[in-house]
C-alpha cells in the first residue's frame, strides 16, 4: 500500500546529479527540492499562504518540539498537522533524534532509547523509536523519520556504538510503522569516518525503506569532509530512492550535495538569518542593519522576483530593522526562502537542459567572488 501513496522517478541525470518527480499524498514534488523548517508547525514569521506564493512545495516540522508543545494527541485531534496548521503540500517530520541528543547533560542514552529532561518545564519523558513513530503517526506528516542517534561526527568510539544503536532502532521503527499512507525514510550515519558510513549505507538500504536520509552532518566536521562522506555513500544507496541530506542549506551546500545526487535539503538557515538581518543571496550574504543601506533605493537582489524584492528598496528594510518592526523578519525570510527555492528549481532545470555544471560553476564563482550587487 506504502508505493501507491509514496513512489521517486528520476526524470534526468547528469553525472551523479538528477532531476525528479517525489509522489505523495499531498503533491507530486519536483526534486531536488529545499524544504523550509516549520519547527513548531508554522514557519517563523511566514504564513502558509507566503509558502505557498514562494513556490515551496513540502515543509518540515520537528516531532520533539511537538511532542511537548501541543502534543501529538491534539495535532492529531485537530486534523493532523496539515489541517491543524493549514498547510496543503507535503510534510516531513524529523523524529526528533537530533534535537534530544542535543539536550547533553539533560538526556541518558540506553539500547532502548533516551530518557530526557524537557528544555521547557524540566519534566522527565522519554523517546523509543516506537514512541517516535506513534508520535509522527498522529503529526500525520508525509514523510517520517526513523529514530536515530546522531553523536558528535569525530569521536570514533561514540560513532561505533551510535551506529549499532541506529540500526537496532531502524528496524524497531519498521516494526512500529502502521500507516499506509507514510513513507518512513531510514537515516544512515557514522560521523567523518569513511567504513562507519560505508557500514551503515549498506545496512540501512538492507532494509529496503522508500528513502534514505543522510544525518550526522554539518554539525561540526568541515566542508570537506562533509562532501567526501556525500561521495562515498553514493555508490552504496540504492540508485532509484530519493535520497534526503538533513540540516543543510547554504547555497553552495546545496548546489554540491545536488552535485552529488542528493535530492531533498532542509534548514533554518533562511529564516534564522532573517531573524538577524542578514539576507542571502547568489552573490553572498548582506548585512541589511549596516548604515551604508540606510539610503540604498534598490531591492536586497535586483535579479530576484520575490515579493520582497518586488516592492521594497534594503532602506525600508533597514528602517523596519532599527525600528524593531516585526515585518522585517517576515520580508527577509522570504526572500531567503524564495532565494532557495528558487536556486533547486534552476537546478533542476540545468540538469534538464543538460547545462548542470556550466551553470553550477557560474554560481559557485559568484558565490566564491562575492558582491553587493
Amino acid at each position: 500500500m506504502q508505493k501507491a501513496y509514496f513512489q521517486f522517478q528520476t526524470i534526468s541525470r547528469l553525472g551523479k546529479a538528477r532531476a525528479g518527480v517525489l509522489k505523495t499524498p499531498h503533491g507530486d514534488i519536483k526534486t531536488p527540492v529545499f524544504m523550509p523548517v516549520g519547527t513548531q508547525a508554522t514557519v517563523k514569521a511566514v504564513t502558509p499562504a507566503q509558502m505557498e506564493e514562494i513556490g515551496v512545495q513540502i515543509l518540515l516540522a520537528n516531532t520533539y518540539h511537538l511532542f511537548l508543545r501541543p502534543g501529538a494527541d491534539l495535532v492529531a485531534e485537530m486534523g493532523g498537522l496539515h489541517q491543524f496548521m493549514n498547510w496543503k503540500g507535503a510534510i516531513l517530520t524529523d523524529s526528533g533524534g537530533f534535537q534530544v541528543f542535543s539536550l547533553g547533560d539533560l538526556r541518558k542514552i540506553t539500547d532502548d532509547g533516551v530518557t530526557f529532561k524537557s528544555h521547557l518545564d524540566g519534566s522527565i519523558h522519554q523517546f523509543t523509536p516506537e514512541l517516535a513513530v506513534q508520535i509522527q503517526e498522529k503529526l500525520g506528516a508525509d514523510i517520517i523519520m526513523a529514530f536515530d542517534e546522531c553523536p558528535e561526527p569525530t569521536n570514533r568510539k561514540n560513532n561505533e556504538k551510535a551506529l549499532e544503536r541506529t540500526h537496532q532502532w531502524a528496524e524497531r521503527c519498521l516494526k512500529a510503522k502502521t500507516r499506509s499512507d507514510q513513507a518512513l525514510f531510514g537515516i544512515i550515519q557514522g560521523g567523518i569516518f569513511p567504513d562507519l558510513r560505508q557500514k551503515s549505507a549498506e545496512f540501512i538500504s538492507s532494509l529496503d525503506f522508500p528513502g534514505y536520509a543522510i544525518g550526522g552532518l554539518s554539525v561540526g566536521e568541515s566542508k570537506t569532509q562533509m562532501l567526501q562522506i556525500l561521495d562515498l555513500v553514493d555508490d552504496f544507496l540504492p540508485k532509484e530512492k530519493p535520497r534526503y541530506l538533513m540540516g543543510v542549506g547554504t547555497p553552495e551546500d546545496l548546489i554540491e550535495g545536488v552535485r552529488r545526487g542528493i535530492d531533498m535539503f532542509d534548514c533554518v538557515l533562511p529564516t534564522r538569518l532573517a531573524r538577524h538581518q542578514a539576507a542571502q543571496t547568489l552573490h553572498g550574504r548582506i548585512n541589511l542593519m549596516n548604515a551604508e543601506h540606510a539610503h540604498n533605493p534598490n531591492p536586497i537582489d535586483t535579479e530576484c522576483q520575490c515579493y520582497t524584492c518586488s516592492h521594497f528598496s534594503r532602506a525600508y528594510l533597514r528602517h523596519l530593522i532599527m525600528a524593531k518592526e516585526m515585518l522585517a523578519a517576515t520580508l527577509i525570510s522570504i526572500h531567503n526562502i524564495f532565494t532557495l527555492v528558487e536556486l533547486m528549481r534552476c537546478l533542476r532545470q540545468s540538469i534538464l537542459n543538460n547545462n548542470f555544471e556550466e551553470y553550477t560553476t557560474h554560481l559557485l564563482n559568484n558565490l566564491k567572488n562575492p558582491t553587493n550587487q
